[in-house]
């Protein structure tokens, strides 16, 4: 080998160590010692960024699930209205109290008996009592409660509603 020979070569080599310098340089803009190292995340970082979540995740589920209780107590309130409102409907309609929730829905003043959002069952409790309306003194449903016997975030029982 020749010192030209060897010239050539080690030309050649800088010239295609620069066109790798900028084929990476075109690529992105850091640095090729940069892109040569490995890459990812150290245990340290990956516990570290685990016990963010959990914390977050610790202190965002309490008030998520108020959130879902408060939700169902609305319903709950909306239902117990709705079904009283209907209750006073069919005895203002007919002239007699309802006997049953089941009354209501056959006349066609609801489509169907609402569940109950705190027992997800369709059990409620009828208070029945004197028909005012009558004049054989017959008895009917005047009213309607939740037959949980849970205690709401108000403090008082879902049945007392």
């Amino acid at each position: 080998m020749t010192g030209n020979d060897s010239k050539q070569k080690a030309v050649s080599r800088r010239q295609k160590a620069e066109g790798r310098m900028q084929r990476t340089s075109a690529r992105s803009f850091l640095p090729t010692a940069y892109c040569l190292l490995p890459s990812g995340f150290t245990l340290l970082e990956l516990m570290i960024v685990i016990s963010i979540i959990i914390i977050l995740a610790a202190v965002a589920l309490p008030q998520y699930q108020k959130t879902i209780m408060h939700a169902r107590e609305t319903v709950l309130r909306d239902d117990l209205f709705r079904m009283r409102m209907m209750i006073d409907q069919y005895a203002a309609d007919k002239g007699k109290l309802a006997g049953s929730l089941e009354d209501l829905v056959s006349a066609g003043y609801m489509r169907e008996i609402p569940t109950d959002p705190i027992t997800d069952q369709k059990d409620w409790n009828p208070v029945t009592g004197d028909d005012p309306f009558s004049s054989e003194g017959g008895s009917g449903m005047i009213d309607v409660h939740s037959s949980s016997g849970d205690t709401s975030s108000e403090g008082t029982a879902y049945s007392d509603w």
